[in-house]
């Protein structure tokens, strides 16, 4: 049976991923533009799974969906699609395939997989380096994954859990040297070889010292966290990096903000942030989030002071809070972004200051930043 994969913009990082999963189990997962016989394997987010719904409804073929929205919402997708793989995709969807194309009259399907009958949950994780991050599509090299924070826009711990799970120095030194530029996913680069909270800087060194291609660290989109920024981390980047920008969340100008998100981090940790980036050459590329439910004109024109005064460093990517299934702020709604604050952000816009998505979440999700890559 063919197997193919919807190409779609905002998965592509998950095509390289699956395809090499796959490939280690004999199946090929071909690119298409619209279904084909006989399988079709979708990722989704919150914003494509509204998008391509239809399509996988009407599609005259075997529909599998996973990916951050089908995952949290299985029950719904398993409406319209056949088959849901629920969470880490590199073992499940295997299985599935060989399933579907070799034991389909067992009703006993793999775990980690859904239908509109039935659900067998996962009993483990992924384990990193039992995969590699691409194969013959390249992709970026997924250095890490977990999260021990619970931010409460954020679906990374209720998808790969809350404590974090690294790819070995030489599973990511093999990928990394097969490549021109080693680009990393991570939910916070100066995490790694660490448990999260507290950083392990000699770990980072270690990995760096082997790779020998150009490294990219702590930029799209392996992002950083605010307190994690210190002279010890910096010192890394300017000595075996080449980006010369470092992209981490403020989210807010408000402490109190902060405290109800669970951000773990203060306002003055991004000052200090932006403060050391900018002593040590460095670009700061600082992510808002504005609209939030619980956001009042206060702490918008909170967010906006800091916005202005980072605009004089570096760069501000903003976008309006969309609410995530699977996250402690799933089923709420966006708040108005007052006229002062729009106002302002299309003028730091204009002048090549901020970007982002604030009024439209699709060019969140199917535009990639590129000019806040390095």
């Amino acid at each position: 049976m063919k197997t193919c994969w919807r190409k779609i913009q905002a998965a592509e990082n998950s095509y390289a991923a699956l395809r090499a999963a796959c490939s280690i189990h004999g199946i090929l997962l071909e690119p298409v533009r619209a279904p084909a016989a006989d399988i079709t394997c979708y990722s989704l987010n919150s914003v494509t799974a509204r998008k391509f719904e239809d399509e996988i409804r009407g599609a005259g073929c075997i529909t599998i969906a996973g990916g951050p929205y089908a995952s949290a919402c299985y029950r719904e997708v398993t409406s319209y699609a056949d088959y849901v793989v629920v969470g880490e995709g590199e073992h499940a969807l295997p299985a599935l395939l060989h399933h579907i194309t070799e034991d389909p009259g067992n009703p006993v399907i793999p775990p980690g997989v859904a239908t509109a009958e039935t659900f067998q949950p996962t009993n483990s994780s992924v384990f990193l380096d039992a995969y590699p991050p691409f194969s013959d599509i390249k992709g970026y090299i997924e250095c890490s994954r977990g999260c021990p924070f619970h931010c409460g826009y954020c679906q990374t711990p209720s998808l790969f859990g809350g404590s974090m799970r690294h790819r070995s120095i030489d599973s990511i030194v093999a990928c990394a040297n097969r490549v021109r530029d080693a680009r990393f996913v991570t939910p916070n680069a100066f995490a790694y070889g660490s448990d999260g909270r507290s950083p392990r800087f000699e770990k980072i060194r270690k990995l760096m010292n082997k790779i020998e291609s150009n490294i990219y660290f702590g930029t799209f989109p392996s992002e950083v966290r605010p307190e994690f920024i210190c002279p010890e981390s910096l010192e890394i980047v300017g000595h075996y990096c080449r980006n010369t920008k470092l992209h981490f969340g403020a989210q807010s100008g408000s402490d109190r903000i902060l405290t109800m998100l669970q951000r773990g981090h203060s306002v003055s940790d991004v000052v200090s942030a932006v403060e050391l980036c900018h002593t040590y050459g460095i670009t700061p590329v600082v992510d808002f989030i504005l609209g939030l439910p619980f956001e009042n004109t206060e702490d918008q024109l909170k967010s906006l002071d800091l916005i202005r005064w980072i605009s004089k460093y570096g760069q501000i990517h903003v976008h309006q809070f969309l609410p995530l299934p699977g996250t402690s702020l799933s089923g709420t709604l966006p708040g108005p972004i007052i006229s002062e604050v729009q106002k302002v952000l299309g003028n730091l816009a204009l002048r090549g200051k901020v970007t982002g998505s604030w009024c439209d979440h699709e060019i969140r999700f199917f535009t990639t930043p590129s000019n806040d890559i390095t």
